[in-house]
């Protein structure tokens, strides 16, 4: 490969960036730390890239957003310039969104991160086959389930995890990335069942297959890292972050639980030589900063049950209104002190050595 090759490629990467990956639509509920983007690696733990407290659901000068039981939900986050990896969708009551456990008992599907969208350019191969810049957006939907009750306020849980290529660096995962966004469901058709979940395969570089391409672990809360958060130092950016988290191959497979064949790490295979730039070397070994436990993310204090669930409260059944005429997202963050920070917030594949 010609150096200025590589550096064409990396430095389109660098020019596309705005952050790693986070939920598009519906809207996010942001925050400001971070610049919007909830990274596990740089301290953002989840469930959601803010706290219930922090949601913008909570003003009552904040449009809301209604959906119907059994209804298609789109849901869209950009590619920006990373490839790989799986999303999980799941929801719960408003009230519950600082539960990890709530969210972990209701997942409603499961997708790959590179669903209907990919890179710019597919003859790019300086970071591997199908591994080039691009941000276009992905997407998917998932149905709103039937056994929830009218004007109940619920949240949407979306994950990234398993995603590949930090820092240039061909043989590594990034940490999890997280986002919420909060609605109200009320009308459609109703059921007492508790949907399971489902995924949906197929991306970019195995369309039509029921795999994904990812790199590190394919279960959530292998790249949370734990309780540990990064010491960050003036002037260097990769003191900023945790990642990489898991050092190995391109891989392809399933979501860990969704194939009956799952082990501690679910059913997956190294990429084939033809379709991926990643080592040959069959085994996944942590990085340095890779997440000390294969375990869910520990869930935070829940807080005591209330003797009965209350929601949010919500408008009247006259004021409700589609997805399509909800009103524009939440406002945009606050930047913090630092002009800095988000440059530096910024993980982006670098120029190679």
């Amino acid at each position: 490969m010609h150096l200025s090759s590589a550096l064409v490629a990396a430095s389109a990467l660098v020019a596309g960036c705005a952050g790693h990956s986070m939920l598009a639509k519906p809207a996010s509920r942001g925050n400001v730390e971070w610049w919007g983007t909830c990274a596990a690696g740089a301290g953002c733990k989840g469930p959601c890239d803010s706290p219930k407290a922090s949601s913008p659901f909570n003003s009552i000068y904040n449009p809301k957003t209604y959906v119907q039981r059994g209804q298609q939900l789109d849901v869209q986050w950009n590619r920006l310039n990373h490839p790989g990896g799986f999303v999980r969708l799941a929801m719960v009551p408003f009230d519950q969104s600082d539960d990890w456990t709530a969210f972990n008992d209701n997942v409603l599907k499961y997708t790959c991160y590179e669903t209907n969208c990919g890179p710019s350019n597919s003859s790019d191969t300086v970071f591997g086959h199908l591994n080039g810049p691009g941000s276009s957006p992905c997407t998917t939907t998932v149905t709103i389930p039937e056994n929830i009750p009218d004007n109940t306020a619920v949240t949407l849980q979306w994950i990234w995890y398993g995603g590949g290529i930090y820092y240039g660096q061909v043989d590594t995962s990034f940490g999890e990335y997280y986002g919420c966004s909060d609605m109200i469901v009320t009308g459609g058709p109703s059921s007492s069942d508790k949907p399971a979940p489902v995924f949906t395969g197929g991306d970019i570089t195995y369309p039509n297959s029921d795999v994904c391409k990812y790199w590190g672990s394919n279960k959530v809360g292998d790249c949370n890292f734990g309780d540990r958060k990064p010491s960050p130092v003036d002037g260097d950016l990769l003191s900023q972050s945790l990642e990489p988290c898991i050092r190995g191959p391109e891989l392809k497979g399933k979501p860990y639980g969704m194939d009956s064949s799952s082990g501690s790490s679910g059913a997956s295979s190294a990429a084939p030589a033809s379709d991926s730039a990643a080592p040959a070397s069959d085994s996944v070994a942590p990085a340095s900063s890779a997440a000390e436990s294969s375990n869910a993310p520990a869930s935070p204090e829940a807080p005591a049950t209330p003797e009965s669930t209350d929601y949010a409260v919500v408008p009247e059944q006259s004021e409700v209104q589609s997805v399509a005429d909800s009103a524009a997202a939440p406002q945009e963050p606050v930047a913090p002190a630092n002009p800095d920070y988000a440059v530096n917030s910024e993980k982006c594949i670098p120029l190679p050595a």
